[in-house]
């Protein structure tokens, strides 16, 4: 529920991709102004939805099957959202940020926190993209 949005700090935004200290203090600052939920409320109410509907890919290969994957960084050749839709497609499972459960983090140029939290992890296994490529050519 879009009320959920108003226990989440700064520093929960700040793990999504691409968004700065800025921008995750202009989120946070949305969600906690009482107008802005009463607003998507009402929108909610009229029956438009603010679900994620991710498309649904039917697999092509399971050697991803049971591993996670997180991009950070530039990567050389790949779009980001290729790069997500390549672990789906090989039964991967894409992850919103760094945690225990991550199995693999891709990184390539300028990587950030996430690839410092990963690093402070220790379980996390970094590759690049050309290991990642490997991977899904198996």
């Amino acid at each position: 529920h879009i009320s959920d949005f108003k226990k989440y700090t700064v520093e929960d935004f700040l793990e999504l991709e691409d968004v700065g200290p800025k921008v995750a203090g202009s989120i946070y600052q949305f969600f906690n102004n009482e107008d802005n939920i009463a607003m998507l409320e009402q929108l909610e109410q009229l029956g438009i939805s603010l679900e994620n509907k991710k498309k649904q890919h039917d697999t092509i290969g399971g050697n991803l099957a049971g591993k996670s994957f997180l991009f950070t960084g530039t990567l050389p050749t790949l779009k980001r959202t290729d790069a997500e839709e390549m672990v789906e497609l090989n039964g991967g499972k894409v992850l919103g940020s760094v945690s225990s459960k991550l199995n693999y983090l891709v990184a390539g140029e300028e990587a950030g926190s996430k690839l410092e939290k990963a690093k402070k992890i220790g379980s996390v296994r970094i590759i690049a993209e050309d290991e990642f490529l490997k991977l899904i050519n198996k």
